[in-house]
């Protein structure tokens, strides 16, 4: 059996990620939430890790079940309710939601004029080693992610940034519609296209000089049902 200081810095996140979901939800995470929190975008990336952790006796796994990530009982006193690096705090701005209609705040470069009230504390981790002070926070309104594991009422993180690769979530202004939206990115020559993650629901199609990249989405937060 594997010791827990010979994991690598990855594979200890996960652990802290799955003892913090089991301790204060008492249920598991997925691999997307997985992903989301310690920053890896490819599920299979973190299927490779959470094998790993399995090889090393730290996790236990039933495939047949939904959210089927178990720790070993006997291990988990091993595991740090906080990690090194990871109990760090930082405030962002929550910026509203994500509504049709109204574009984003721009954001200044400093958050000293935004109040108490409008600040969230977030766990450095989750910004994936971005700088705190390009961050902020946006509540989901609707249904459009629901199949990337985002719901009505979540709170999404995201980085300021104007730029997007292929399949990456972001938050977009779409000037001739009038409205921000939530929606993997594509670009499809002249024009991109805005993908849910909702069977229900059709691409959005854009002229590339109607499209406004306002934020790459980091991490999603749950909202947790009263």
């Amino acid at each position: 059996m594997q010791g827990y200081d010979s994991l690598s810095e990855k594979q200890k996140a996960i652990l802290r990620v799955i003892k913090d979901w089991l301790t204060q939800r008492g249920y598991p995470p997925t691999i997307r939430d997985i992903g989301y929190a310690v920053g890896i975008s490819s599920t299979s990336v973190v299927n490779y890790n959470l094998n790993k952790l399995v090889e090393a006796g730290f996790v236990i796994r039933s495939e047949n079940i939904s959210r089927g990530i178990r720790l070993n009982p006997e291990l988990m006193g091993e595991i740090p309710v906080r990690l090194s690096g990871d109990n760090e705090i930082v405030r962002v701005p929550m910026l509203g939601q994500i509504v049709a209609g109204e574009p984003l705040p721009v954001l200044g470069d400093d958050f000293e004029h935004y109040d108490e009230d409008s600040l969230m504390s977030v766990p450095s981790y989750l910004l994936g080693g971005a700088d705190p002070t390009q961050v902020y926070a946006l509540k989901v309104s609707g249904y459009s992610m629901i199949d990337a594991m985002i719901n009505d009422g979540d709170t999404v993180i995201l980085r300021r940034q104007a730029t997007a690769r292929n399949g990456e979530m972001v938050a977009v202004w779409l000037s001739e519609r009038g409205e921000t939206t939530l929606k993997r990115f594509y670009d499809e020559g002249e024009r991109v296209r805005l993908q849910p993650a909702n069977p229900t629901m059709q691409p959005i199609y854009v002229d590339k000089d109607k499209v406004e990249i306002q934020g790459k989405v980091l991490a999603v937060l749950r909202r947790v049902a009263s």
